[in-house]
């Protein structure tokens, strides 16, 4: 059997309140599931082109990428996933869904205690989201 691999990006910006921004996403015909802005790369893109891209498209806030955070590797059946995340700054835009793929339904600003409620897309991102958001709030303290 042929390993097909999907590689792709992902961007975390968080505020000044220490809230991450994220969206709601999911096919029509599933539950819609919480994120970070993500998707996969596309043609010659680099992996922080395609987080700057995708940031866009499903927030609609313009961003640039302050500095890698991690990647996560991942097989399911006989897809290779890989993500590199990303920080991201955003320096304009206003919140505006324009999700080309149109899976996109909510964006908005959560602080931890949403996270450690919400539904994820992928769960394995939680405890990587809510230490971002300690380290966040113990440098306002």
């Amino acid at each position: 059997m042929t390993t097909i691999k999907w590689l792709g990006s992902a961007g975390v910006c968080i505020n000044d309140r220490c809230e991450v921004l994220m969206v709601k996403q999911g096919q029509p015909y599933e539950k819609k599931l919480w994120t970070v802005p993500s998707g996969q790369l596309e043609g010659a893109e680099t992996f922080e082109q395609c987080c700057v891209r995708e940031f866009k498209e499903e927030t609609g806030f313009n961003g640039v990428v302050l500095h890698p955070l991690h990647v996560k590797k991942d097989k399911v059946s006989q897809m290779e996933i890989e993500v590199h995340y990303f920080m991201v700054r955003i320096i304009s835009g206003k919140a505006c869904i324009q999700d080309p793929d149109q899976l996109i339904y909510e964006i908005a600003w959560k602080n931890a205690d949403d996270i450690a409620k919400l539904e994820f897309s992928f769960p394995e991102d939680r405890a990587f989201i809510l230490d971002l958001l300690n380290e966040c709030r113990s440098t306002i303290v």
